[in-house]
């Protein structure tokens, strides 16, 4: 050690001074897109601002707009496109040119109690703690203001014809809703958002400041401020630490961390934690999470060598048995004094929503959502999460329930399976008394349905060839029966090959249901009178009710409309096995509509379907008349004015009241940048 020192000898000692004059105001600017060798010290600083907390600073700094470097064309355009053509006081260039640019600062590091500025000065080192790190960047907000105004003039542009669209509006209803409490946990993702930490950042005021240059008196002033006013040691206690106080600055002792044992589980569920819990406690913690499980499914999770019989006991607990599958209970997920997340509905009432679902799937394997919604009237929201905890939502047949049932647990626990049955009826009678219902309105709509049994392509054929075989004999008989006892002859007629045989125009060739090419009011067929069949007589219903309420309809939109309907009839009950485009339009013709012969304007970006529009004709209204003449306007023109609606009708109708003419274009139309159109025919 000795030889060693002495190879390194002291060669001075230097007293080191902690200076506090400028402790809390002195801040180190970086100009990270700058060469050093290229200050700003010699250009001329327009102005400058800070906001204290935030340690942000803002400086302008004139630009040299006679250098060879500078591009006066672009500084033109620069300034025009921010400011205008118009003079304006709040200009950000006054001089129609880009004559300054603003550098704004971000933090370095938000811990700068490890920095400091140093000034060496007659053997002394005199060192000031340093506030705040900033790097100065170039500012863009000019563009974002650019940006602003273009959008300004475009809107000016767009204003002109507003006026018309102003005098087409109608009085609307205003609904008043009140925001319910705000629950702790909404308050502090609120606080950490991006836009309440954006928010509190502006409310803070700029602090405007007055810049001295480097040479400036006032800068020499201020840089004494960087020497310890005091040099008695007494005073910098600091700095007078014995050895071992200012090793154990240098490394203090690790603080001893406090390992608390999980409570359980939130967000992700830890396996190892999960052990650590009581089988009640795992049994509770998994159904929370999972929501829906298999008994085996739920014994896999556990220890291995745990005891169903216990986990039996638990789990009777914590869930509910819905299709041999274990369910969560309502108050395990919903406790008591909480609210819905969605809605702030009490936990009680979302309890008795959620059993009302639950129930239903221990009678059946789906369910349509809005007859759900219908019974337990809760916001669309909360079904929602009842169904998606338990099923998932099907083409055409609503939502199903998220597993087959599981009939060998019922099999094997016969005893646990009848006393969930019992537990159920229990429930039953509860919500039948608070929904008022009984379980047969339910039974009787959605009849028991038969396990679907996968059969392949090969065994079908094999099925029917075997069942034509035996049916042959049977039905050779009853043919020869009706040969010999029909009195009624088909005639056969020998194909033609002549190219020019004349078209058959008989009334043979129009469709049944139509006398002189219009649609007949005798609801017969063309074979003999016998009434239609149950599936066009509910079609036939559908559309008559569906233009009594909407009274204009594309083709398109009424087979949308269509669709929804057949999505939201009950499992098993549609009567509708194939309706086609013709079939729809027959229906509609026969439902006292016309279709109106809209004029599209070529080219049309409308399909097709889109184009063939059909409005209700005759409803036994003395206002039948006003929709007929609207209709005959839209023969001629795809878009009318409403004085041009107006004038007709009084040509035709006499004195027309002002609410008359709102009632027929509320119907049967929609407004457009001042024109009417008829509804579903506006043009994208």
């Amino acid at each position: 050690m000795a030889s060693g020192e002495d190879d390194d000898p002291i060669i001075e000692e230097i007293d080191v001074y902690l200076a506090k004059s400028l402790a809390e105001k002195l801040y180190l600017f970086q100009y990270p897109v700058r060469p050093s060798s290229m200050t700003y010290d010699n250009v001329s600083h327009l102005s400058a601002k800070i906001k204290p907390k935030q340690q942000r600073v803002e400086l302008e700094v004139a630009m040299d707009t006679m250098s060879p470097n500078y591009c006066r064309s672009k500084g033109e355009q620069i300034a025009l496109n921010v400011d205008g053509t118009a003079y304006d006081e709040t200009n950000t260039y006054s001089t129609k040119l880009m004559d300054k640019q603003t550098f704004s600062s971000i933090q370095a590091t938000t811990n700068t109690s490890r920095y400091a500025a140093a000034v060496f000065r007659k053997g002394e080192l005199h060192v000031t703690p340093l506030t705040g790190i900033l790097q100065m960047r170039p500012s863009f907000s000019y563009l974002d203001k650019a940006d602003n105004k273009t959008k300004e003039r475009e809107a000016a542009n767009e204003g002109g014809d507003s006026s018309q669209d102003e005098a087409e509006e109608e009085v609307k209803a205003i609904t008043v809703r009140f925001a319910r409490p705000e629950s702790e946990q909404a308050r502090q993702r609120r606080i950490q958002s991006y836009e309440f930490l954006q928010k509190k950042q502006a409310e803070e005021p700029w602090v405007h400041l007055q810049y001295h240059g480097v040479k400036d008196g006032r800068s020499e002033h201020e840089r004494q401020y960087l020497f310890c006013q005091s040099v008695d040691a007494s005073e910098n206690s600091e700095l007078v630490k014995t050895p071992k106080e200012y090793l154990s600055m240098l490394m203090p002792p690790l603080a001893e961390e406090k390992f608390v044992k999980p409570v359980g589980p939130s967000n992700v569920l830890s396996m190892a934690q999960l052990r650590t819990l009581t089988l009640g406690e795992q049994v509770k913690t998994l159904m929370k999470n999972v929501k829906v499980m298999p008994f085996a499914n739920l014994m896999g999770l556990l220890a291995s060598g745990t005891d169903s019989t216990s986990v039996l006991r638990c789990i009777q607990q914590v869930a509910l048995l819905v299709q041999g599958n274990w369910v969560v209970k309502s108050d395990v997920l919903y406790p008591k004094n909480t609210c819905s997340p969605h809605s702030g509905v009490p936990a009680e009432v979302l309890c008795r929503g959620r059993d009302f679902v639950m129930w239903r799937f221990t009678l059946e394997r789906s369910l349509m959502r809005k007859e759900v919604a219908s019974i337990i009237k809760l916001p669309p929201e909360d079904v929602k999460e009842f169904l998606e905890h338990v099923a998932v939502p099907r083409i055409n047949r609503g939502w199903e329930f998220l597993l087959p049932t599981d009939e060998d647990f019922i099999r094997k626990h016969p005893d646990v399976a009848h006393r969930q049955h019992m537990l159920w009826l229990g429930i039953q009678s509860k919500l039948e008394k608070v929904f008022k219902f009984s379980k047969e309105d339910f039974m009787s709509k959605h009849p028991p349905q038969l396990e679907s049994v996968h059969v392949s392509g090969e065994q079908r054929l094999k099925m029917a060839q075997e069942r034509a075989q035996e049916r042959q004999p049977s039905l050779q008989k009853e043919l020869d029966a009706r040969r010999a006892g029909s009195s009624v002859h088909i005639k056969q007629e020998p194909v033609s090959d002549r190219e020019d045989e004349p078209m058959d125009t008989s009334s043979s060739s129009i469709p049944n249901g139509y006398v002189n090419g219009h649609p007949s009011t005798d609801h017969t067929n063309g074979n003999g009178g016998s009434p239609i069949n149950a599936s066009s007589q509910e079609l036939q219903d559908f559309v008559t009710k569906t233009f009594r309420k909407h009274f204009v309809l594309t083709l398109n939109e009424l087979k949308r409309l269509f669709n929804l309907h057949l999505a939201s009839m009950p499992v098993g009950n549609s009567v509708f096995h194939s309706v086609s485009d013709h079939t729809l339009q027959d229906a509609v013709l026969l439902s006292q509509c016309k279709q109106i012969m809209v004029p599209f304007p070529t080219p049309s970006m409308a399909s097709p379907d889109e184009q063939k529009v059909f409005g209700l004709w005759d409803t036994g209204d003395e206002f039948d008349k006003h929709r007929r003449l609207l209709f005959d306007m839209f023969t001629k023109n795809y878009r009318v004015r409403r004085n041009a609606v107006q004038t007709r009708l009084a040509e035709e109708l006499g004195d027309v009241s002002k609410a008359e003419i709102d009632r027929l274009l509320k119907e049967c139309c929609s407004s457009h940048a001042g024109m009417w159109y008829l509804k579903g025919t506006i043009q994208s």
